[in-house]
């Protein structure tokens, strides 16, 4: 149950003054339902309204001023799109207040004639007079105080005007109870760091234009806040899937040692010390959640075999899960290679269907008789049904959810849980989006994997570069093509797949052409990668929904259109499509010309290194965690308050602070355990809550 104590900041934002259902749906477009998102929705900017000049005739121009003038006539405007004019007298001047579309008498009232009033804008020259266009505010002399020194400004969306979010927020701010503390006395004692009530406020009303110590200090509590919720919850949740019970899966090593005979190639280090640290959770009786993180071809498959068969040794099933069919049957073609010598047999399950094979698949994993399956999410549908499911790999993690992880789980008894993903993630990072998780990582290529060419080609060279494919494709080769967009739009200069696939086939042929997007069916999709795997087609023009897909060894040219729009570590991720085979490999990253700063030393990077660690760590210091491409792909979340790329000393603290909290009061029932179960509530981390309930 919510405390109390947040229930005025968990009503909706209708509940506001001025908010009704029309504003609500735009105030849920810019930052959420709840009064409480509002709290969070912070000052992109401050306007400084302190200028006052003593004299107009020396005043700086084309700066915000503050300024107090006597009304002296109305000029009404003299035709269409003229302005309306309010004459003042200001210091030793005149000021002219000028409005554009204004109707009745809103300005007669606003500046009688005669009056004092005290008005602040942006005051300009316009030919030899002074001007001030729309003053942001205009109100009698005696209440000047009543302007603010400096103005939080707040990113906005349409239908919103700055000064209603101001109003709003405000409003949400006078809401904001005086919470219990939960952070560390000595964390905030060495940090210097306030309550959190003034802490919220001081962010959202600034004392100077630019951020100084206190207000520094302000963000960063906040930032703090947030960062420890995110990892208390996650900390929480892995307590939770390890105190869920779980088996203790003791091999016998008669299989894995016919897998180790029979593989062509010789395992890398990391392989062989990924396979050990799976083993030993796997061996402990606590349920197992890892992460294997690795590069693309860096072997991971292999590993969740051995895994895999590690829980057959020791007579239960397993269960390989991918996202989408076409994934699944690349594993399930995969694996079935690797087993056949040890003539072990794996399903393979996908979608619903009624079809004979399929239902004999469910009956011997329902009998038993079949121990290993590959399959897409359809493996945790109500009709699947395990014998005794004991380990479960769930592949390209983040387009899963926590929920479906523990779906998947719940069709076992004490499932242990390896997660896989191909997406090189920086270490500040992987806190946030696998912070409930321990992590291996495959740090080295297997043996025979080649370096790809990668080379940096302007635009203007692409009738070379298509001559130079047609030359390929003659040989046999077969090529990625990549570009940003579907179709050609008015808007935009950047080469689109439809556009590309027509001009290629007249050079290639029809049917050498294929072509896959996101606006495809999933059936078109597969069918044409499928095309393209069997070899029917020489050139597949893509989005980059190809980034992580079907494994094509004879692939081994890669080519993307407009390099200088794609992230660092999504250009790596399609790189990473060709390489796979015993031809060498090509990548050509075309450009448009000129280059900037950041487009050109990115481009720099990936051709001087094919390290996806190193690339992904590059791409966070070149854009920041809120920019990178592919966030949230990679199961990455963007905080409110916390910025990824500043805070990274932040995040280090809540990891290690939620840990240390969870290891002495794991219900979270001390005095600190109830404030921090405030803390989870007000960043709505519910997925946390009911484990609290659940002990």
């Amino acid at each position: 149950m919510r405390p109390a104590i947040l229930n005025p900041l968990f009503a909706g934002v209708t509940s506001l003054k001025g908010v009704g259902p029309r504003f609500g749906a735009f105030y849920k477009k810019l930052c959420g339902d709840f009064v409480v998102d509002l709290l969070w929705h912070l000052p992109s900017d401050v306007i400084d309204r302190t200028y006052t000049p003593s004299s107009l005739r020396h005043a700086e121009k084309n700066r915000v001023a503050t300024l107090t003038a006597t009304v002296i006539e109305h000029q009404p405007p003299q035709g269409r799109g003229k302005p309306y004019r309010i004459v003042t007298e200001c210091l030793d001047d005149t000021l002219a207040l000028a409005y554009f579309n204004v109707k009745g008498d809103y300005l007669e009232r606003l500046y009688p004639v005669g009056q004092r009033v005290t008005v602040s804008g942006f005051l300009e020259r316009y030919r030899s007079s002074w001007v001030m266009n729309h003053p942001a505010y205009a109100v009698p002399a005696d209440r000047s105080d009543t302007i603010p020194s400096f103005e939080p400004v707040y990113p906005l969306t349409a239908g919103l005007s700055g000064k209603m979010v101001q109003k709003t927020i405000a409003q949400a701010l006078e809401r904001a109870p005086t919470l219990p503390e939960w952070n560390d006395k000595d964390l905030l004692k060495r940090e210097d760091w306030p309550a959190w009530k003034p802490a919220l406020l001081g962010a959202h009303t600034p004392a100077v234009a630019t951020p100084d110590e206190a207000q520094k200090k302000n963000l960063r509590r906040l930032a703090y806040d947030e960062l420890l919720a995110d990892q208390l919850a996650l900390a929480i949740i892995r307590l939770h899937h390890k105190n869920a019970g779980g088996r203790a899966f003791k091999a016998t090593g008669t299989i894995t040692k016919k897998l180790d005979a029979s593989l062509p190639f010789a395992l890398t280090e990391s392989q062989r010390k990924a396979i050990k640290e799976i083993a030993n959770d796997m061996s402990a009786p606590k349920r197992m959640l890892r992460l294997l993180q690795g590069d693309v071809g860096a072997g991971k498959t292999l590993v969740a075999l051995y895994a895999m068969l590690h829980a057959v040794e020791a007579g239960s099933q397993a269960a390989l899960m991918a996202p989408t069919e076409i994934l699944a049957k690349q594993h399930y073609a995969t694996l079935s290679a690797f087993l056949k010598p040890l003539g072990l047999p794996i399903g393979l399950v996908l979608g619903r269907g009624r079809s004979k094979e399929r239902q004999e698949t469910l009956d011997a994993l329902a009998d038993g008789s079949l121990k290993l399956v590959v399959g897409t999410h359809a493996l945790f549908q109500e009709d699947i049904a395990f014998y005794d499911l004991g380990f479960a790999v769930v592949d390209e993690q983040h387009r899963f959810g926590v929920n479906q992880r523990l779906l998947l789980s719940e069709k076992g008894r004490g499932v242990d849980i390896l997660a896989m993903t191909a997406t090189p993630i920086p270490r500040t990072l992987t806190l946030t989006a696998y912070g409930d998780m321990d992590v291996s990582r495959l740090t080295e290529k297997p043996a025979g994997r080649q370096k790809i060419d990668t080379r940096v080609i302007d635009m203007t060279r692409l009738d070379d570069v298509i001559q130079g494919i047609k030359r390929q494709t003659a040989a046999g080769a077969q090529v990625y093509w990549v570009c940003p967009l579907i179709e050609e739009s008015e808007n935009s200069d950047l080469a689109a797949a439809t556009e590309r696939a027509a001009l290629l086939k007249p050079f290639l042929g029809n049917e050498a052409v294929g072509l896959v997007h996101g606006r495809m069916k999933s059936a078109e999709k597969d069918a044409a990668m499928q095309a393209f795997a069997e070899g029917k087609l020489k050139v597949l023009v893509a989005t980059t929904v190809i980034e992580v897909g079907v494994d094509v060894p004879a692939a081994s040219v890669m080519v993307v259109e407009h390099a200088e729009r794609f992230g660092l570590a999504q250009l790596h991720q399609l790189r990473g499509r060709v390489g796979r085979g015993q031809e060498k490999s090509h990548c050509l990253l075309l450009y448009q010309a000129p280059l900037g700063t950041m487009a050109k030393a990115r481009l720099t990077l990936l051709r001087e290194t094919d390290d996806g660690f190193l690339i992904a760590e590059e791409d966070l210091r070149l854009r920041g965690a809120g920019e990178l491409l592919g966030t949230r792909q990679s199961g990455l979340r963007l905080f409110r308050l916390a910025d990824l790329t500043r805070d990274s000393d932040l995040l280090a603290m809540a990891h290690q602070d939620a840990a240390a909290v969870l290891a002495k009061d794991p219900l979270l029932e001390s005095e600190r355990g109830q404030a921090l179960r405030v803390l989870l509530y007000l960043f709505a981390k519910d997925s946390s809550v009911p484990l609290l309930r659940a002990g």
